[in-house]
């Protein structure tokens, strides 16, 4: 971790990655970029759907293969790139027909390693295999929920699932979250951990960065007035005057289920999730 001469109140406090550790190459690949708006909480009405977000330094767009559709050609890992819409550090890869791709990488995967999405792939770090295909206990990452889907599950900084058994044409894998789930066993998966698992640590330390970062101010419900929020108005500090705790909407907060009991997924869960 980086951390800096505290010469303000908020830079004691703040710390950060060493990126030099770790990228090996500054400037995206020009031909996996895209120039795009982002909706920054807006939905094509052009209303705020997701609040506190906005602003932020312009970035470009990694185009990121999550398909993994370039089967049994073995790739060359050119360099480790930093990609600022993602938590995880990107590889370039070159495949042997001379195509170039972006794909999360694991950790403690050094530029010039071979990777290769197949059946029969070894098991080793970044390598992508259908799950049946995987021992248990080996920890896995970019996993996908159908045999021919993309990667969906755990794909963020750090993150890794488990491999707990395989069942009848399922495999048991147990997510960053706690919960145990079954996944087809014809699904795929990549073997590792996700890279830059210190992400967790980066403290952001001032309002100003948060703004660069493209995330707005979160503002007290008490703060606000009574037509704001259910814990709006009054003089002075208030206690917040309602039975139970409430958001914005009315709606309950702090331990309230809000998953749809309806939703298709339910019957895969074999135990739900530990982490809030």
């Amino acid at each position: 971790m980086k951390t800096y001469r505290p010469t303000s109140p908020s830079r004691r406090q703040m710390s950060g990655i060493k990126y030099r550790d770790f990228i090996t190459k500054k400037d995206p690949e020009k031909s996996l970029v895209l120039g795009l708006h982002r909706a920054v909480g807006r939905n094509n009405r052009g209303r705020i759907t997701t609040r506190h977000k906005g602003g932020g330094a312009k970035r470009l767009i990694r185009l990121v293969d999550f398909r993994f559709d370039k089967k049994n050609i073995p790739a060359r890992l050119l360099a480790v790139e930093y990609d600022p819409g993602r938590t995880a550090f990107l590889g370039l890869l070159m495949y042997k027909d001379g195509e170039k791709r972006y794909i999360v990488i694991p950790k403690d995967v050094a530029p010039g390693r071979e990777i290769i999405v197949s059946e029969s792939a070894p098991l080793l770090a970044g390598n992508r295999l259908p799950l049946k295909n995987i021992p248990v206990g080996t920890f896995i990452y970019n996993i996908a929920l159908a045999p021919e889907g993309k990667a969906a599950l755990v794909r963020s900084a750090g993150s890794f699932a488990e491999l707990l058994a395989h069942d009848s044409g399922y495999a048991l894998i147990k997510l960053p979250s706690g919960e145990v789930r079954k996944v087809l066993a014809a699904a795929w998966a990549s073997i590792g951990q996700v890279s830059n698992d210190e992400n967790n640590l980066v403290v952001i330390g001032k309002a100003g960065r948060s703004r660069l970062m493209g995330i707005r101010p979160t503002v007290r419900g008490s703060a606000m007035n009574p037509v704001d929020h259910p814990y709006g108005g009054g003089e002075g500090r208030q206690l917040r005057g309602t039975r139970r705790p409430k958001n914005k909407w009315g709606r309950g907060t702090r331990g309230v289920k809000t998953r749809n009991p309806k939703k298709y997924s339910n019957k895969l869960i074999i135990s739900r999730r530990t982490k809030n």
